[in-house]
């Protein structure tokens, strides 16, 4: 299945201002490309590109005053099937796992295990080890919170978006990662587009998503409590330990985000 992925974002800034850019497909899809997202700014100003930390794309540039766009059209050829996981479910010991792994057990700006972790062994520490505890804890985010577009708020964490039982995308996300750490498994963060391929209407509304990974199996398999079933279309952009690592912009001054339109659609 081909699909079209892209954006236009426009902000407006005050003075000459610093942005670092995580607006690019992640590198694991790149035998998927049929058409590249190459960054396109207007007005043009010269860009320098790094991968950070965690491997994601990252992209600099010193925005001019005023009105400035980003924007970026790609086609990917991707399975028209909905998501699988591979059959390994076991999880391992703190021990045994990876040396890259263990960064992904610790709290995070986002991700508060040490206040969640006393209700997340109350509630899943008796359950099986492994995928089927994640399973338990993706049940348990979609259940317990109501999704809304009014209630993003980009200072909330895991642990207020517990209390409050609202939130967006990242909000389930986040809760998920840091329950996931608090019991002991490995969970990053990740962002990307996601289709409505298979969906029945209403269809939402064409978004970038927030989604997570957890290390189980001897392997990084998706989970999302959000949507909490598989999808068609899912298309990674950044991996970090919460939205703080993978923020589509960082502006080093005062910006104004005038708009903000996305599209992921079969073609």
């Amino acid at each position: 299945m081909k699909l079209h992925v892209g954006y236009e974002l426009v902000y407006e800034c005050v003075q000459p201002t610093p942005m670092m850019l995580m607006l690019n497909t992640h590198f694991s899809h790149v035998k998927e490309v049929l058409s590249p997202d190459l960054l396109t700014v207007n007005p043009s100003v010269p860009i320098t590109q790094y991968r950070d930390g965690f491997g994601n794309l990252c992209s600099r540039l010193v925005a001019p005053q005023g009105r400035v766009s980003f924007s970026t059209s790609a086609v990917l050829e991707v399975s028209s099937e909905p998501e699988r996981r591979p059959p390994f479910t076991e999880q391992h010991p703190v021990e045994a796992l990876p040396n890259d792994s263990l960064v992904f057990l610790l709290g995070s700006r986002y991700c508060e295990t040490d206040l969640l972790s006393e209700f997340a062994w109350q509630t899943f520490g008796k359950l099986p080890l492994g995928r089927v505890r994640v399973e338990a804890i993706c049940d348990y985010v979609h259940q317990h919170i109501e999704f809304g577009y009014d209630f993003a708020r980009p200072t909330k964490t895991a642990w207020q978006a517990w209390q409050e039982r609202k939130g967006v995308c990242r909000d389930f996300a986040h809760l998920a990662v840091a329950l996931c750490r608090a019991m002991n498994i490995p969970a990053r963060y990740c962002t990307g587009y996601i289709s409505d391929v298979g969906v029945p209407p209403p269809y939402s509304a064409m978004d970038f998503a927030a989604w997570f990974e957890a290390y189980v199996g001897g392997c990084w398999q998706m989970f999302d409590p959000r949507n909490n079933v598989p999808r068609i279309g899912r298309v990674l952009m950044a991996r970090g330990r919460d939205a703080a690592d993978v923020a589509i912009s960082n502006a080093f001054g005062p910006t104004q985000l005038l708009k903000f339109a996305v599209v992921c659609e079969a073609v």
